[in-house]
């Protein structure tokens, strides 16, 4: 177990990794001849956080994200789910969706301090 002390720096360093640089990692391994353009549209994909902006108050960091805001509820997720049958930049936006909701998951439930 992590002390709070040392919790309180890690998450937000552990969260943003995982929404920057870690999906590097994935462009590189799974689209090596096209890695910049995933990578990007990876960024891309955390324009989902704008519905963040519909809530209030806009940032809780007792409230998880997944399941409370609407382009994170779970009838989202079921159709970035459903995005990686289809081919192409399609698949890549659902990749990179469903990876920024699990690293919403973790950031809330696997952070007790």
């Amino acid at each position: 177990m992590i002390s709070s002390e040392t919790a309180i720096w890690l998450k937000p360093c552990i969260h943003y990794f995982l929404h920057l640089v870690f999906p590097v990692f994935i462009a590189l391994i799974f689209y090596r001849e096209k890695w910049q353009k995933v990578y990007f549209i990876f960024l891309a994909t955390m324009l989902v956080d704008l519905d963040h902006l519909f809530a209030h108050p806009i940032f809780d960091p007792n409230r998880g994200s997944v399941g409370f805001h609407f382009l994170h509820s779970y009838y989202a997720i079921a159709v970035y789910f459903l995005m990686l049958f289809f081919k192409g930049n399609t698949r890549i936006v659902g990749i990179g969706l469903l990876f920024h909701m699990l690293t919403d998951l973790q950031d809330f439930y696997c952070w007790h301090y």
